[in-house]
């Protein structure tokens, strides 16, 4: 074996020591296929309001920008699927699966921190940064070429063995390691994303027009919801699953094994009324460390109340 297969083992492993449940890496690189097409995204303005995404362009499609000298990029991923999905009795309001728990920015970063000490530990000096979902990084993209799985026509990542319900992080180092290299798309024939998203915002398969993502209305969209998506959300308050929970693959979803990612105990027996006469102070203490905290309670009230009216 030799030290580059060797460092590259010790790292996915002690990876898998951490909890995550997938480690990959690619070679640091301009990401060439990808350029063309956030191009051609941005200027037909699916990002909508999310003029971050317009932002450091350059940076998007090369880590070398990112990390001085960087050859790798190893991307891990954090099973979120939950064991019960919330809420169980019919109609009433929803959350996106990955928002049940703390928000995944904390969970993931502590874990690639350790990682990112581990390596220092046992392999040395090495320059790298921790990135998750906090810099123009496409995690997409290298998850994809980290053999993680592809990426679908709703443009998540698919794995064969555990769908597409998992969170994305990456170290990108100045540490050379060993590819892994991607693996074929399985999305076949099947189209029952597109077919089931309300929106129509899987405009054609593997291009998804944010603009018009319930997610984007939901948490994204500072000011008023419009009205010609009224009646369209499915009582989805924070987020979408839509086009996630018709995917066949994902009949591969376990729970996951992560306490951190647990529901506050209240929000498993949160109903209807619940939500309508959530206070600040009941907002504060069930979403404290939660990801549903970037809409605001002010944020979460208009999206019940454009549901419910």
């Amino acid at each position: 074996m030799t030290p580059i297969q060797f460092h590259t083992q010790r790292i996915k492993t002690k990876a898998s020591e951490l909890g995550f449940d997938f480690c990959g890496v690619s070679k640091a690189e301009f990401l060439e296929d990808e350029a063309p097409r956030l191009e051609s995204w941005l200027n037909r303005n699916m990002h909508g309001q999310m003029s971050y995404m317009a932002n450091h362009f350059d940076k998007r499609l090369d880590p070398r920008l990112l990390v001085e000298g960087a050859k790798s990029v190893v991307t891990v991923l954090l099973n979120y699927y939950p064991e019960k999905t919330l809420p169980e009795g019919e109609g009433e309001y929803k959350l996106s699966k990955y928002a049940y728990g703390m928000d995944y920015h904390f969970v993931i970063k502590d874990k690639l921190k350790d990682l990112m000490a581990f390596i220092h530990e046992e392999i040395g000096e090495v320059n790298g940064r921790v990135f998750v979902d906090s810099a123009p990084v496409m995690d997409k993209a290298w998850a994809k070429r980290s053999g993680a799985g592809w990426v679908g026509k709703h443009t998540n990542v698919i794995s064969r063995e555990m769908g597409s319900f998992f969170f994305i992080g990456e170290l990108i180092l100045d540490l050379e390691l060993e590819p892994d290299g991607p693996i074929k798309d399985y999305c076949g024939t099947c189209t029952r994303c597109l077919d089931a998203c309300p929106t129509n915002a899987i405009s054609e398969p593997y291009v998804v027009d944010g603009s018009k993502c319930i997610s984007y209305f939901t948490i994204e969209l500072k000011e008023a919801i419009p009205d010609e998506v009224k009646g369209q959300f499915q009582n989805w308050i924070f987020g979408c699953d839509i086009c996630q929970d018709v995917c066949p693959w994902n009949r591969f979803s376990r729970p996951h094994r992560t306490p951190e990612l647990n529901p506050h105990p209240s929000l498993t027996t949160f109903t209807k009324s619940d939500w309508e006469e959530i206070s600040e102070e009941i907002f504060r203490e069930v979403f404290r460390r939660s990801a549903v905290k970037r809409t605001k309670l002010e944020g979460l009230k208009r999206n019940i109340l454009f549901i419910k009216e």
